[in-house]
């Protein structure tokens, strides 16, 4: 009755859904499970490899853990442990990914909770302002500053319209789907980063472990256009 009074009602103004408030439940609001870093076996398995085990969480049940937010799983007989990795957007929690310790058939099992927002890790640490590294998994993005991580294949970027983006693929040459996919970013125009020849190692955590100055690398391999069609032909005879 109001918009009717303010005369907001008429053909050339949208009213608004009405909203319905309800009490959140604290679960969708955090996560409540250990940092890795309480955690000894998530703590060694992401030391191990240089991580900071405080950016993760651990759930000892995943499947348990995730249909406290909704109705993945069916069955939860067969249960695993699975670090925990959370999605933000906008500073709310859109979803999480559970990543496994050890062999499984499935490495990452994403849940969203809202299907509107982007499948992106680290969108709430960035500077838009600035370059903008895309890389292949949060793991990878942890080593790299002002980085973000898509989720998921149907992942897309247009939350970050008009600002500069980087992609940075796996040095893969042999991987046929990453292969496309650099294929398709450079027929787009996008920057792209073309691995030196002398890297063999196959994701920025392997390079990290090797010792490897990955920004300093990414940074003077980073092309478009022509230059980088160039420099994908090379790459990808090796």
């Amino acid at each position: 009755m109001e918009k009717y009074k303010s005369g907001l009602t008429g053909k050339n103004f949208v009213v608004d859904e009405p909203k319905f408030e309800f009490e959140k439940p604290v679960f969708k609001e955090k996560i409540d499970l250990p940092l890795c870093s309480e955690v000894e076996t998530a703590k060694k398995y992401l030391e191990g490899r240089g991580i900071d085990p405080s950016k993760f969480y651990y759930a000892e049940k995943f499947k348990a853990f995730a249909n406290t937010y909704q109705n993945v799983f069916a069955d939860t007989n067969y249960e695993e442990s699975r670090i925990v990795i959370p999605l933000f957007y906008n500073q709310n929690l859109i979803g999480f990914q559970g990543r496994s310790l050890g062999p499984s058939k499935v490495k990452y099992i994403t849940v969203m909770l809202n299907d509107d927002a982007p499948k992106i890790y680290g969108y709430d640490s960035i500077r838009k302002e600035l370059p903008v590294y895309v890389v292949e998994g949060p793991f990878d993005s942890t080593f790299i500053d002002n980085s973000i991580a898509l989720c998921g294949a149907d992942g897309n970027l247009r939350c970050l319209e008009g600002s500069s983006v980087v992609l940075v693929y796996d040095n893969e040459p042999r991987n046929r789907e990453i292969v496309s996919r650099i294929g398709n970013s450079i027929g787009r125009g996008d920057r792209v980063v073309i691995w030196p020849r002398d890297i063999v190692e196959k994701d920025i955590n392997d390079m990290v472990l090797a010792g490897i100055n990955v920004k300093s690398v990414i940074e003077s391999n980073t092309y478009s256009g022509l230059e980088a069609k160039v420099k994908f032909t090379e790459w990808k005879k090796v």
